[in-house]
């Protein structure tokens, strides 16, 4: 049998505007959340608010598109998980980096991840991937 896991990992507040600083004090003050920056130098354009470590993670990001808020979903094969949402409906969008934006049937855009959090192997809901199964099979969490 073939398996791998998956669960939401992140909200994301897309931001349309210069400064990610500002982006972030606000949010951070609306959520009671601490803002800081992520670790990678590619990654200067987004903020992490610090919660409760099991808590869903909060990013801010500062995008050209139109201010919104997207999921991310975290997968510990992100291929899998893709095309296991796609036999749901989802349709790919866009390959950025090391993940997939793409579209849900309802029209919500989000973005499918490698794992995030730290608890993600024992929180994760885990997916039955072979063809005698299908796509869809849902295993345990």
């Amino acid at each position: 049998m073939s398996v791998h896991k998956s669960r939401l990992a992140t909200i994301v507040i897309d931001c349309n505007m210069q400064n990610i600083n500002e982006a972030a004090r606000f949010w951070s003050a609306a959520l009671g959340w601490h803002a800081r920056p992520l670790p990678d130098v590619d990654d200067a354009n987004y903020r992490e608010l610090v919660g409760p470590e099991d808590d869903v993670k909060v990013l801010i990001q500062i995008v050209d598109h139109p201010s919104r808020v997207h999921i991310d979903i975290e997968a510990d094969d992100v291929d899998a998980e893709v095309r296991r949402l796609e036999a749901l409906g989802a349709k790919r969008v866009h390959h950025l980096k090391r993940w997939w934006v793409m579209q849900a049937p309802t029209g919500q855009r989000f973005c499918v991840v490698r794992p995030q959090r730290p608890d993600f192997k024992s929180q994760a809901n885990e997916w039955d991937t072979s063809a005698e199964k299908g796509s869809l099979a849902h295993l345990k969490r």
